[in-house]
């Protein structure tokens, strides 16, 4: 059963003047987790915002995957459908980008956006992602989401049975040559300056029909809209139909850190892959009142995943709000005698 909104607004311009409103939460990011916390909260009843700066992550992925009954859908189409729900239960949408935020004397906080708006609330939810840091070889972030890929849960059915290589950037590559050997049985490792592997991995390798190759790559060759092809600085060309890249994940924190929330180096098997935001399962951070789901907290996170940490997160915040109303209704009470009724 669904709940007709009286005035759905989303876009740039919302009908209510935001700088006289303070929403019950501000959601910031209108990514999967972001939107699936609104609907969770817009459900109970409360007033939300989301402010969507329209960055999604997976905007160069032509599709999702592991996300039941939705494997295969676009990206945007699984977004355009949620802004629609959020908005049907009365939840505000605005196009827009968080400068900072601040907590008000009184509690609740301000929220500054590029454009001068202000906005008001008296619980934030931060969903706001991460940024994938590629290395500069030519051909790598063009390609990108496309036929360089980084998840094989995301995209190895796609490639699976083609040549796929693996660009060293970190001793993860080991792990991922393995990782994506169960999808196709043509994986190549350029170590593209890496360090030589041990034998004890060369041998493990090799058992598996991994084949390495030293020397730097210097581009991806593209044949119409296809990569063809791994070029390496000595001219050799090596072919490939997919490569695979582990960029490094770096959280977009710049509002939380505005809030004095500081980030942590996520660190996998020794190496530094990234930075997150650290928080509790139910999205809590060290500043009470704010709490953060997705790709912000938890890089590794599929949609499907981060969708359930925005509801999640959601919950919790709906029960601090109800925390708070409780006792200020109980503070606003004159102070009675129980009665308790005998049979």
């Amino acid at each position: 059963m669904t709940r007709e909104s009286t005035a759905p607004t989303t876009g740039a311009n919302p009908a209510t003047d935001e700088a006289q409103v303070t929403y019950d939460v501000v959601v910031v990011g209108g990514g999967a987790a972001g939107l699936s916390g609104a609907l969770t909260l817009a459900r109970a009843r409360r007033t939300v915002l989301v402010v969507d700066a329209g960055r999604p992550r997976n905007a160069p992925a032509a599709h999702l995957h592991g996300y039941l009954s939705r494997d295969g859908e676009d990206p945007s189409a699984l977004l355009a459908g949620g802004r629609g729900e959020v908005a049907a239960y009365g939840g505000r949408i605005t196009q827009g980008t968080v400068e900072a935020a601040a907590p008000l004397p009184d509690g609740g906080f301000v929220v500054r956006l590029t454009d001068g708006r202000d906005v008001h609330a008296r619980h934030l939810l931060v969903t706001t992602g991460l940024v994938d840091e590629l290395p500069e070889v030519p051909g790598v972030a063009e390609r990108w989401g496309q036929d360089v890929l980084h998840c094989p849960y995301c995209h190895g059915w796609e490639v699976r049975d083609q040549a796929v290589g693996i660009l060293a950037t970190s001793p993860m590559a080991l792990h991922q040559a393995q990782m994506w050997r169960q999808w196709t049985e043509d994986v190549t490792l350029f170590l593209h300056g890496s360090p030589t592997p041990d034998p004890a991995s060369l041998a493990a390798l090799d058992a598996r029909g991994v084949r390495v190759v030293e020397g730097r790559v210097e581009a991806l060759e593209i044949a119409g809209d296809t990569l063809s092809g791994v070029r390496l600085e000595s001219g050799e060309t090596v072919p490939c139909a997919a490569l695979v890249v582990a960029p490094r994940f770096t959280a977009r924190s710049a509002v939380l850190e505005s809030l004095g929330i500081e980030t942590a180096e996520q660190v996998v098997d020794g190496t530094v892959v990234g930075t997150y935001v650290p928080s509790d399962p139910t999205g809590a951070t060290t500043l009470p009142g704010v709490r953060v789901a997705g790709n912000v907290t938890n890089i590794m996170a599929q949609v499907v995943a981060a969708a359930a940490a925005g509801v999640q997160a959601a919950a919790a915040i709906n029960g601090d709000l109800i925390a708070d109303e409780v006792q200020r209704a109980v503070a606003g009470r004159p102070t009675r005698q129980a009665v308790v009724a005998k049979g």
